[in-house]
């Protein structure tokens, strides 16, 4: 007499787990009271055998994603690629409403961040949020040629 192991039943079972883990895991949305978070941001790109700079204007764009709490931008500073503080965006705290979103612009012809530019962005609340979405938008066109990107920011600190 042969017993049959269940196999194909437990490849099924940790199939779910994981695709569960994956989807679900990824749809859950992050509750914070603050963070600080880095942004990369491209004042220019270089193309050709020649290194040839293609500037660009950079947005900043930070997107409050809580529908019911507001949330404060406490710093904006952009800084270059040697990390170098070049402008502080901010003189006082600013607030987004619920479901607010807000700008900030380095001009294409502004070259000071080079490749290397950054923000940082300090943002508190007084309860736990949904976190911002913060993102630069870099774009130009150039004679016949356009180029858009975006750059996702990445959280260098949790506060508490």
């Amino acid at each position: 007499m042969r017993i049959k192991k269940p196999i194909g039943s437990l490849s099924i079972l940790l199939t779910l787990c994981v695709f569960k883990t994956f989807v679900w895991g990824q749809c859950e949305a992050g509750l914070s009271k603050g963070q600080t978070v880095y942004v990369p941001v491209y004042s220019h790109i270089y193309s050709g055998d020649r290194e040839r700079p293609f500037y660009l204007t950079a947005t900043l764009s930070i997107r409050n994603t809580d529908p019911r709490h507001s949330i404060t931008l406490s710093a904006v500073n952009y800084y270059d690629s040697d990390g170098s503080l070049l402008r502080s965006y901010l003189e006082h705290p600013a607030g987004i409403k619920p479901l607010g979103s807000t700008r900030y612009v380095v001009k294409e012809s502004d070259k000071s961040g080079g490749s290397g530019a950054k923000f940082i962005v300090k943002w508190e609340s007084d309860q736990e949020v949904n976190v911002p979405l913060i993102e630069s938008v870099m774009i130009s066109t150039q004679t016949q040629q356009g180029i858009s990107f975006t750059s996702r920011g990445q959280v260098m600190r949790r506060h508490p």
